[in-house]
C-alpha cells in the first residue's frame, strides 16, 4: 500500500512524530441489505472500505473514490453516521499516526465487487449480522453505528459525548 505523497513529504520534515490524519469509512449496502467488506492486505483482516483524505478533498468525494479504487463498486454517499477518533498506531518503521474517522452510510449503485487494487486480498458482500469472525473491531463498531443511524436517522450521527 503506497503511502500518499503528502504524508511522505510531511514525514521528511517531522520524522516519526505523531500525525493526526482525516480518514473516511464507508458502510456500503446493496439492495439486499448486505454490507461490502474487503480483506486487508496489510493484516489479513476483513474491514469496511476506508482511506485517508487528500489535502482539501471533500470527505464524501474521497470516500466514493476510495470505495471504487478498493472494490470496483460505485457508491452513492448518503449520510454521515459517526465521527470517532482511534487509538494511536505505531507502524513497523516507527511512524506514529492517529485518525479522525468519518463514517458514512453508502448505497451501492454500480459495479461488481472485486479486488481492484493492492490494498485488498478479497472483497465480498456479507449479511451485517453474519460478518466473518476476523472482521476488525473498528469496522464492527462503525457498522453498528451506521445500522443504529438507519434505524433512527433523527438521532443523528454517533459521536462520543
Amino acid at each position: 500500500m503506497p503511502v500518499p505523497e503528502f504524508i511522505t513529504a510531511l514525514r521528511s520534515r517531522i520524522g516519526t512524530d505523531l500525525l493526526w490524519l482525516p480518514g473516511v469509512t464507508g458502510v456500503v449496502l446493496d439492495e439486499a441489505g448486505r454490507v461490502l467488506l474487503g480483506r486487508r492486505a496489510d493484516n489479513g483482516l476483513w474491514a469496511l472500505p476506508s482511506g485517508i483524505l487528500e489535502p482539501g478533498e471533500q470527505p464524501a468525494v474521497g470516500l466514493a473514490r476510495e470505495i471504487a479504487e478498493e472494490t470496483g463498486v460505485t457508491a452513492r454517499v448518503r449520510a454521515l453516521t459517526s465521527v470517532t477518533s482511534g487509538e494511536e498506531i505505531r507502524y513497523p518503521n516507527g511512524d506514529r499516526s492517529q485518525y479522525l474517522d468519518l463514517t458514512f452510510w453508502c448505497e451501492a449503485v454500480d459495479g461488481e465487487a472485486h479486488v481492484a487494487d493492492d490494498e485488498s486480498l478479497d472483497v465480498g458482500w456479507y449479511d451485517p449480522s453474519a460478518l466473518p469472525a476476523d472482521t476488525t473491531a473498528s469496522s464492527r463498531a462503525r457498522l453498528d453505528h451506521a445500522m443504529r443511524f438507519l434505524d433512527d436517522p433523527s438521532a443523528g450521527p454517533y459521536f462520543a459525548r
